[in-house]
């Protein structure tokens, strides 16, 4: 038993017959009990509560047990664990001791309101942003000094494409706003945007205006993969090409009237943003537009500086841009009419927009 559930477990039987009070005694006047109580209370139950829900709900054991409730097979069986029944039902027993699903009947149910409104499909976005949590920037704040010490840097490889695509948009709102006030809606838009995700902003933007075509590219494979589904399924294929590809090695005309960067600039190293940048107007018409949206360092949003973290940590990438850094940037790659708009009053969250003036040289 480790200490803190022992600390628990003596306050809880204070009252039960004690066959041997003097150890007792000895355990409840440590100075060191009302700590571990307090850690068991308001830092270790609630983490344990929060990475055993970004594991159901990214396994889809949450949304499973919200169609219907669901007994060991059934859950082995979406799962897809063939034999180790034993270990699975282990892990499922912990999410009933923490309360998050309840065991009737020999099936596991949802129990908890959170478990609940996690496993509904509109907050997949939020599931999704728990995982990125407790996958991504749980590690940096545990592991940076032993990665100091020992020089090791996250990769590419550290993060999951399809987690963080979906994770993106809890900042949905924002970014359509973004859209809203940039996108052309009467004449005929040709688009790019670079790091699609999902797709999920190409389709919006392809909402607005029925005119639109676009081409939209990510890095990662299985991302592009999931983004061309989508829009099969959402019947956008006849207007939108997506492309697994690196921005910084597209080959294309300076066809667009429209590049888009949502939320990824920091993927991009800070000495490179610059380039990065005129590359993206080589792609555009005279008269076409950027737009970066992105989080911003500063505003003492405490996930937002996290992230930056794990950035600096990375082997990949930069930090998190400034406003007046990103603008500077913008307009050093030929951009005018710069302009930065904070989407709500006092979230680090801006978008970032300019024009391409004259030709781009490829």
């Amino acid at each position: 038993m480790d200490l803190l559930s022992l600390a628990r477990t003596v306050k809880e039987r204070v009252e039960e017959p004690i066959t041997d009070a003097l150890a007792v005694a000895k355990i409840v006047t440590d100075p060191r009990t009302p700590l571990l109580l307090t850690l068991s209370t308001l830092v270790v139950t609630p983490l344990y509560r929060a990475s055993f829900l970004a594991s159901a709900a990214g396994s889809g054991v949450l949304q499973c047990l919200a169609v219907r409730p669901c007994d060991l097979d059934s859950l082995a069986e979406h799962l897809e664990v063939p034999d180790d029944r034993q270990r699975l039902r282990a892990w499922l027993d912990i999410g009933v001791r923490l309360g998050e699903f309840d065991m009737r009947e020999g099936c596991y149910r949802l129990k908890s309101n959170t478990a609940k409104l996690l496993a509904q499909v509109g907050n997949d976005a939020v599931a999704a942003a728990l995982e990125e949590i407790m996958r991504f920037h749980v590690p940096v704040l545990l592991d940076a000094p032993r990665m100091l010490r020992h020089g090791h840097r996250f990769s590419l490889d550290d993060q999951d494409g399809t987690v963080i695509a979906r994770s993106s948009l809890a900042l949905q709102g924002f970014v359509q706003e973004a859209i809203d006030q940039t996108l052309e809606r009467a004449t005929p838009v040709r688009l790019l945007e670079i790091g699609c995700g999902t797709g999920a902003y190409v389709r919006y933007a392809a909402e607005l205006n029925p005119r639109l075509t676009a081409l939209a590219v990510d890095l990662q494979e299985e991302v592009a993969a999931q983004a061309a589904d989508n829009m099969a399924q959402w019947g956008l294929t006849d207007r939108v090409e997506i492309r697994q590809g690196d921005l910084r090695t597209l080959d294309l005309q300076p066809q667009f009237d429209l590049v888009t960067l949502h939320n990824n600039i920091y993927y991009f190293p800070e000495s490179e943003r610059v380039e990065v940048l005129e590359r993206a107007r080589s792609f555009l018409a005279p008269g076409g537009r950027l737009l970066v949206t992105s989080s911003c360092q500063g505003g003492g949003n405490l996930g937002i500086d996290v992230l930056n973290l794990w950035f600096e940590y990375a082997d990949f990438g930069g930090p998190l841009p400034q406003e007046d850094e990103l603008v500077a940037q913008m307009e050093k790659a030929g951009f005018v009419d710069v302009r930065a708009t904070q989407i709500i009053p006092t979230q680090p969250f801006l978008a970032f927009a300019g024009t391409n003036a004259r030709p781009a040289t490829p």
